[in-house]
């Protein structure tokens, strides 16, 4: 489980694909050093698990299915990407329960500067957006955000404070660039009870 509050930015520095899985190695050094193997980690909102930690860098395994449904099959060496390690049980919780299971991939429709922040649209996938609310939680490459309109049945628009878009890679989106989308995970709960009840 994660919070959505990004630890720190990390870049890729290797890609290699082995039988099954390709191999991502991360170079993060204000966060290597607190990774070991086995840890939780999440890359771009992305849940994944540790299995090579050197102090400077990590790496991960990312299996097809990971490949397809988020960016990660996108990355390429220099991609900057947000961390965030797993809560730590009864820790303050800064952001808003985030699982680090993606539910789809959406897009940046449009970024604009409104004074001393940024107005950011994201085209997301229907299911996602039938989920969501208007003031609700989202994640976006697992940065908790809060949906501040909906001009579009599928299009959320988030504001950026010059703090989030310094400190994660979401500064250095362009249109039609692709992010991990997680929706609120009591949004999803309450959609499928209601769902399962013919409502």
């Amino acid at each position: 489980m994660f919070t959505g509050i990004i630890e720190t930015m990390g870049r890729v520095v290797e890609a290699v694909d082995l039988d099954t899985t390709r191999r991502f190695r991360f170079e993060a050094p204000d966060l290597g050093g607190a990774l070991e193997a086995a840890d939780s980690v999440a890359v771009d909102g992305a849940c994944l698990t540790v299995v090579e930690a050197d102090g400077k860098t990590f790496a991960v395994d990312v299996i097809g299915t990971t490949l397809e449904r988020t960016i990660a099959g996108r990355y390429r060496t220099g991609t900057r990407v947000n961390l965030e390690r797993a809560m730590v049980l009864g820790a303050r919780l800064d952001g808003h329960l985030v699982q680090g299971h993606v539910d789809g991939v959406g897009t940046l429709a449009r970024v604009r500067p409104d004074g001393e922040y940024w107005l950011m649209d994201f085209r997301i996938p229907r299911d996602i957006a039938e989920e969501t609310i208007l003031h609700g939680s989202i994640a976006l490459n697992g940065v908790s955000l809060t949906v501040s309109a909906q001009p579009e049945a599928d299009v959320v628009q988030i504001g950026i404070i010059p703090f989030t878009w310094e400190h994660t890679n979401l500064g250095s989106l362009e249109p039609g660039d692709a992010v991990n989308v997680e929706g609120d995970l009591i949004g999803k709960y309450v959609g499928r009870i209601l769902a399962a009840r013919g409502s």
